[in-house]
């Protein structure tokens, strides 16, 4: 498959990352020569330096017969032109476009726009995606990660491992004895830094950070069994009223369960559009590391904070500070990943990396065919795949000791009859059926080949 990214920044980078080692020809589009170099000295891919809104720019980056376009630069109208263009002149079939601005996405979500109009075959919103990612990050705030598999009837939790875990230095193939009706499986295992799948000899130690895959209905039961105690989230506190902060406090205002919500914003007016918008959040105007200021939005009595302006370092000192005043949990959006490992010594619980999330949602959309979810884990380290079993799979039909699958993938649920099947070795893989593949970055490529799906995006 021919594709343009238009946009060498983290998440073009990223994307083209998984693109060209997935053997597609893809062109990388930026007005920087300096990122135009970085991906080209970095990955498989021919890099053009211009304008990727301008035609001649484009036809360079062979327009003529792209099968998709990727629209991830900075600027809204831009990432619209391209695809305008992509449209009129070169008739490329797929065309995706990272849009930041609530005007523009609440005209488009509400069908102002048509596609004759404005030809975007797939609208991809970094603010409402980190929105949900931070839902799902307080749906289990013991976890620092969560993604929802199989129609929300499954979840992925990356958990951290501390030294009163009562499951430590057991071999995983005794926990499955041990928990014989759980719904559960270690699918990932990173430690000292290293990320790998372990084997059912492996042990679990204090200090590891493990992915777990497990049936939704377990998943409390799977959180306890790790060491972890579930809470239920009555009082939000939210530092951050952006369009993040907005989404989610809108959110946990429309649920039926009633969550308190206040949210601190230091912009005077962003607080009060906050505050017009919303109808039973409280907002307060000021600095969230500001004592006295969280103090009077009741940190100490808060179940969680979620520290998600768009600065990181101001997140990261936030989120300290409201543990620091009582708050037992503490979530924080963090836009650049050599600050991740910070997280550990700071003792904040869990993070919501934005690129990543979006890397994650273009994903989803790039691998049509049968995939139905794509999630990237760390810092593009593996991914989780969700996808459908075709007749022509190498996999219809077999049974799952008799597969092979590379050292670097792990089958990690199905769905069959509408029922979550916790796989073993004698599970046979029918036609039509539903499956959840953890992998290694290196070894995706022979999970698109187990699947059948790299030629089948449209």
């Amino acid at each position: 498959m021919k594709v343009i990214i238009c946009g060498a920044g983290q998440v073009g980078w990223q994307i083209a990352r998984h693109l060209a080692g997935e053997r597609n020809d893809v062109t990388v589009v930026d007005n920087n020569p300096e990122l135009v170099r970085r991906a080209t000295d970095t990955l498989d891919v021919q890099g053009i330096t211009g304008f990727a809104s301008y035609p001649d720019v484009l036809t360079s980056a062979g327009a003529n017969d792209a099968d998709m376009i990727i629209a991830a630069t900075f600027s809204d109208e831009v990432n619209m032109v391209i695809c305008q263009i992509s449209h009129s002149i070169f008739e490329i079939p797929r065309k995706i476009a990272r849009l930041r601005s609530q005007s523009y996405l609440t005209a488009i979500y509400s069908d102002l726009y048509r596609r004759d109009h404005l030809p975007i075959d797939v609208v991809i919103s970094p603010e409402r995606e980190v929105a949900e990612a931070a839902l799902k990050r307080l749906a289990a705030p013991a976890a620092f990660d969560t993604e929802k598999f199989l129609g929300g009837k499954a979840t992925l939790l990356g958990i951290s491992l501390d030294a009163d875990c009562p499951v430590l230095s057991t071999p995983l193939r005794q926990l499955t004895d041990l928990f014989s009706t759980l719904h559960a499986m270690v699918v990932g295992v990173r430690r000292k830094g290293t990320l790998f799948v372990p084997d059912p000899g492996d042990q679990l130690f204090a200090g590891d950070q493990i992915y777990i895959f497990c049936k939704d209905d377990d998943l409390d039961r799977t959180l306890e069994v790790f060491g972890k105690t579930t809470r239920k989230q009555e009082r939000i506190v939210l530092i951050g009223g952006g369009n993040v902060g907005l989404t989610v406090a809108r959110t946990l205002e429309s649920r039926e369960s009633r969550v308190r919500v206040k949210v601190i914003e230091r912009d005077r007016k962003r607080a009060e559009i906050a505050a017009d918008a919303l109808e039973r959040t409280i907002v307060l105007n000021g600095d969230g590391l500001n004592v006295d200021l969280l103090r009077e939005a009741n940190i100490e009595r808060a179940d969680a904070v979620l520290a998600i302006t768009d600065d990181d370092k101001t997140n990261l000192l936030a989120a300290v500070r409201a543990k620091s005043e009582g708050c037992p949990v503490a979530i924080s959006l963090v836009n650049d990943p050599t600050l991740v490992p910070l997280l550990g010594p700071l003792n904040i619980d869990a993070y919501i990396n934005p690129r990543a999330t979006t890397v994650s949602s273009i994903l989803r959309h790039v691998r049509h065919g049968r995939v139905r979810t794509v999630y990237s884990i760390g810092n593009a380290e593996a991914e989780v795949i969700e996808a459908q079993v075709l007749s022509t799979s190498p996999l219809s039909g077999q049974v799952v000791r008799d597969v092979g699958f590379p050292e670097g993938v792990l089958l990690a649920g199905m769905l069959k009859d509408g029922k979550v099947i916790r796989p073993t070795g004698s599970t046979r893989i029918e036609e039509g059926a539903v499956i959840v593949m953890f992998a290694l970055a290196e070894d995706v490529p022979e999970v698109e080949r187990l699947l059948q799906v790299s030629i089948d995006f449209f």
